[in-house]
């Protein structure tokens, strides 16, 4: 993981943006995001910074895909 995500930081900058798709908040010990979005069913229901993955490493994804769930089902 640290070999890849020095590859990954390597490429960063101005003219360069990385899309990371993780279910663990490990690899981003490595590589530092800008942004974090969480998707349940295809839809992005969270959006923050770092901070965010390490609310969800804490919370687990169960609370906010039901928090999700029950904001999008009609009354």
């Amino acid at each position: 993981m640290r070999v890849v995500s020095e590859g990954v930081n390597s490429l960063l900058g101005p003219g360069m943006g990385v899309l990371i798709i993780t279910h663990y908040q490990r690899i981003l010990n490595y590589i530092k995001p800008d942004f974090a979005h969480v998707l349940v069913d295809g839809r992005i229901v969270l959006d923050g910074g770092p901070e965010l993955a390490l609310e969800v490493e804490e919370r687990g994804y169960e609370k906010i895909i039901q928090e999700a769930r029950a904001a999008t089902t009609p009354a």
